[in-house]
């Protein structure tokens, strides 16, 4: 596989690309109101709802689509549109643009990878995936600073997005593939955000069809888990649908998970073990509001 390596603007692709056979592209819908303009409207009831999924996630129907191998990029600013990469993209520059793209992973770490040091890259209209039988480790990887995720489609990989800020969005993060010693989990956080930032997760589906880890995961790998907000997301599968955020390092803070809403149909409980674990109920300034199962029926952090 060959690798590419673009600078500023619309990508432009070499010659001796691989054919990917990609699958028929799916269409979107135009994202819901944010939390911040939703903020002071009641809740829609679980069943009114327009979830992410197939129709409304990754490529619009239509987008023609240019195939190439594996891309790393090294200019700031770079717009990457239309392509269907087998291989991975690597982002060592700041502010770039993923969107309208299909990642078919193979055999490594990343679909798409921010490196350290870097920020500002936004994922959007795009589907990455492994190929079912390598593993992929991670649909979207950040070592950076910010990110956001846009309707996205994710799915057949060991872990969904690892990101410690940024804004994930109206995104479709599903169905893993487990290998062997994996933890696995669909949207995680592994320690605090960067100073001055946050992490949002808002109006995702995210499903864990394994009995283990979870669907979205605060975990304290790396610190104490502060300042993050899940609201408005479709959880279902997992040991817990949701890890949120205690841990042994210190009590977690602005934790607030509202509006959120629990499948059992995957597991009965949510998870195979329950909705949610590892929540701070006295860690300053967390909040736990209007979380309920598909039914209506209240759920609550125990």
């Amino acid at each position: 596989m060959r690798s590419y390596v673009v600078g500023l603007g619309l990508i432009v692709l070499l010659s001796g690309c691989q054919s990917s056979g990609a699958r028929e592209p799916i269409a979107t819908r135009p994202p819901t109101p944010s939390a911040s303009e939703s903020a002071s409207a009641p809740p829609l009831k679980p069943q009114e709802r327009s979830w992410p999924g197939p129709d409304n996630t990754g490529v619009p129907k239509g987008v023609p689509l240019r195939e190439s191998g594996s891309i790393r990029v090294t200019k700031s600013g770079t717009v990457i549109d239309g392509v269907e990469v087998t291989g991975y993209i690597t982002v060592e520059a700041d502010n770039v643009t993923i969107r309208n793209t299909r990642v078919r992973g193979t055999k490594g770490w990343w679909g798409i990878l921010q490196r350290e040091g870097r920020t500002g890259l936004t994922v959007e209209d795009s589907e990455i995936f492994g190929n079912g039988k390598e593993r992929t480790q991670f649909g979207i990887l950040n070592q950076g600073k910010l990110l956001t995720v846009r309707r996205v489609d994710i799915h057949t990989i060991s872990n969904g997005i690892l990101t410690q800020q940024g804004v994930v969005e109206d995104s479709y993060v599903h169905d893993p593939k487990y290998y062997s010693g994996d933890h696995t989990d669909m949207i995680m956080s592994t320690g605090p955000p960067a100073d001055g930032t946050e992490l949002i997760i808002r109006r995702n589906t995210v499903i864990n069809t394994l009995d283990q880890t979870g669907a979205i995961a605060l975990f304290q790998d790396f610190g104490v888990v502060k300042n993050v907000t899940v609201e408005g997301n479709l959880l279902a599968g997992g040991g817990w649908s949701l890890y949120a955020g205690a841990g042994a390092k210190g009590k977690s803070s602005n934790i607030k998970v509202i509006g959120n809403v629990f499948s059992r149909k995957v597991w009965p409980k949510g998870g195979s073990a329950g909705p949610v674990s590892y929540w701070d109920k006295d860690g300053p300034g967390n909040t736990w509001h209007g979380n309920t199962w598909e039914n209506g029926g209240t759920v609550s952090p125990g």
